[in-house]
């Protein structure tokens, strides 16, 4: 009978599978030590986008509430504006509504006034000279031949009574106003020649309308 020993075989065979068993565990041990860092790094990566993103969202929250506020104080100063220009308008309105008529009823004693005459560019009375001589006033009129006895305005719009000698103190007043910057669309009402009982004159009762300007 012949023996052989196969101790030492199976001890060699047994190290072999340990020593292979170790080197699997390095092996997977080394896998899951390179995901785990691959993992790490891509986590860092991730947070960096991130970061980046709410960085870009805050910016555009920024701009987006920065345009909202100047969209706001644009409707406000809009706003302002309206109503500066609403009270200039209204104080200008006051102001011409103050003065206007005083200047209309200025320019009525320039009118009537002995030796001057109605407010008129003088370029313009000079072209009526050589064009129509009939059209511009008699420097030389007597205003004492004409007597106002009533003035009304209302809406820019004037109505004149009073008493004339004869009817071409009534023309001459007519004349004199329609030349006048501050009046226009002068108008002639029919007028009526009375007696009158203290004199024992002749007079014209006489109406007159016409638009102011100012």
């Amino acid at each position: 009978m012949i023996r052989i020993n196969l101790l030492p075989q199976k001890r060699r065979v047994e190290r072999a599978k340990s020593e292979g068993s170790q080197l699997w565990l390095g092996v997977v041990l080394a896998v899951f030590l390179v995901e785990v860092a691959a993992l790490f790094i891509f986590h860092g990566l991730k947070n960096e986008e991130l970061e980046e993103q709410a960085r870009k969202n805050a910016e555009l929250t920024a701009q987006i509430d920065q345009s909202k506020q100047s969209v706001a104080k644009h409707t406000e100063i809009k706003e302002k504006l309206a109503r500066l220009r609403a009270r200039e308008d209204a104080i200008s309105k006051l102001q011409s509504a103050r003065t206007g008529p005083t200047a209309v009823l200025l320019e009525l004693a320039r009118i009537l006034t002995p030796g001057r005459g109605p407010s008129v560019d003088p370029d313009r009375l000079n072209q009526l000279r050589r064009d129509n001589p009939l059209a511009v006033f008699n420097p030389g009129w007597d205003a004492r031949r004409l007597w106002l006895t009533d003035f009304i305005e209302q809406q820019r719009k004037v109505r004149l009574e009073g008493i004339a000698r004869d009817g071409e103190d009534v023309s001459e007043l007519a004349r004199r106003m329609s030349l006048s910057s501050y009046f226009y669309d002068v108008k002639l009402l029919p007028a009526k020649r009375e007696r009158d009982a203290a004199t024992g004159l002749d007079l014209v009762n006489f109406q007159l309308e016409a638009a102011v300007r100012y």
